[in-house]
């Protein structure tokens, strides 16, 4: 029944001149009847007032106590004004007015809050839909599929092969592990849901924290640049499996086992088990790609670099120099031991494998993420130290957000299928 509103896309950018146009509406709704210059200053000073506020606490959360853990932007924080400043233009306008005034005044707060919340997440990139802003999930239990049969070179189309590909949801069991996690998300491309489908290529992938599997498909898209992929490709793409490598939107374990759960044994033995006995993929080591966004892709270095016999290729966006949960990572996270800490550094690992024969590393950042960007091209020039053959693509004009994610995404992608052999 409501299907039409949850679909309601807002990343798009003529949302923005809707909520802007709103914004002034309500303004000038706010401030009819000030007639005086006195009327007219001091809802201005409110404004204003506002705004500041708006600017001080994204400066105390963002620069100071670095709640977030990423750098906000100057887009976020003018969208941020936006919000407060018509909030706070609103709560001024209720006192001393008439009843009709007070009404709409306040209908406007939360509305204004409303418009600010809309740019911030148009600039971050978190929700598409109204769906994905209420957590309410569109995926469908996962099925079985048949055994494969044969290769992607010798695969031959079938006539009522779908035109997209499939995204379902799963418990990979931590049978070695034990490690608590959330169900994990898989994408299966037009030839994974024929009645013979190939062996296909796999990527193994994670979101970022905080955050949840369905981050990648619901936030940066990637289901869409498949299907473009496969469309193009007679159906061939390649899966992608999504697990849960933190627990808890909360939760950091750092992609090792240790007093935060054994959460390398799940993503390297677990879960590629469970992908080689339910899913028809190849069993070469150059068909694999592990990857992921932010401390996901500081997992993807970490747990790549250190496995390169299971995986061919290694896809770090935006990821960390060093795993981290601020000042306690090596109390909480390695029982105390600067050694493991060390050990467990993309740096170490890297240096211990050293030098990789056959292992492609691809990285991304935004042009605007000054904290992650510098960091991306020190681990890459690393990797490529190492041995590995590299390629980094650069987001123009994003910064550390799910913009860049799909961006760097779709120009990695044809990098990835050339090593896989669908280029």
């Amino acid at each position: 029944m409501f299907d039409w509103l949850l679909a309601i896309r807002l990343d798009r950018p003529e949302l923005l001149v809707w909520v802007g146009g709103a914004a002034v509406l309500l303004a000038i709704v706010l401030l009819t009847g000030r007639r005086t210059v006195r009327g007219w200053l001091t809802m201005l000073l409110v404004a204003s007032g506002g705004a500041l506020l708006a600017y001080a606490t994204a400066w105390l959360l963002g620069d100071v106590f670095d709640v977030f853990g990423i750098e906000l932007t100057p887009v976020t924080r003018a969208w941020a004004a936006v919000g407060f400043a018509g909030a706070a233009l609103a709560i001024a306008a209720i006192v001393r007015t008439r009843a009709w005034r007070v009404v709409v005044a306040s209908l406007a707060i939360p509305a204004f809050l409303l418009i600010g919340a809309v740019g911030v997440n148009q600039d971050f990139g978190e929700f598409a839909t109204v769906r994905a802003a209420l957590g309410i999930s569109p995926y469908q239990s996962f099925s079985a599929l048949p055994a494969a049969r044969g290769t992607t070179t010798t695969w031959q189309r079938p006539a009522d092969l779908s035109s997209e590909g499939r995204v379902e949801h799963v418990d990979i069991p931590a049978t070695t592990s034990g490690f608590a996690h959330r169900d994990a998300l898989v994408y299966l491309p037009p030839a994974a849901l024929t009645a013979h489908p190939p062996a296909l290529p796999v990527i193994e992938a994670f979101s970022g924290q905080p955050g949840e599997p369905a981050d990648l498909f619901a936030s940066a898209g990637i289901a869409g640049i498949l299907d473009r992929f496969a469309a193009s490709h007679a159906g061939l793409a390649p899966i992608v499996v999504v697990p849960d490598q933190l627990g808890a939107p909360d939760r950091n374990p750092m992609c090792v086992d240790g007093p935060l759960g054994n959460s390398a044994t799940y993503l390297t033995v677990d879960v590629p088990a469970w992908i080689s006995a339910h899913l028809p993929v190849s069993a070469s080591r150059t068909d694999w790609f592990i990857a992921g966004f932010s401390q996901g892709g500081t997992c993807s270095i970490q747990l790549g670099a250190a496995h390169p016999g299971r995986y061919g290729g290694i896809l770090d966006i935006s990821g960390e120099v060093v795993p981290s949960i601020g000042p306690t990572t090596i109390a909480q996270g390695f029982s105390g031991s600067a050694t493991a800490y060390e050990a467990a550094a993309p740096s170490a690992i890297l240096a211990a494998h050293t030098p990789y024969a056959d292992t492609v590393g691809v990285f991304g950042y935004g042009s605007d993420d000054s904290r992650y960007g510098p960091g991306v091209r020190r681990v890459a020039a690393m990797a490529s130290a190492a041995g590995m053959r590299t390629t980094t693509f650069v987001s123009d004009g994003t910064a550390h957000d799910w913009h860049t994610v799909h961006t760097v995404f779709e120009r990695a992608l044809p990098v990835i299928t050339a090593r896989f052999g669908l280029a």
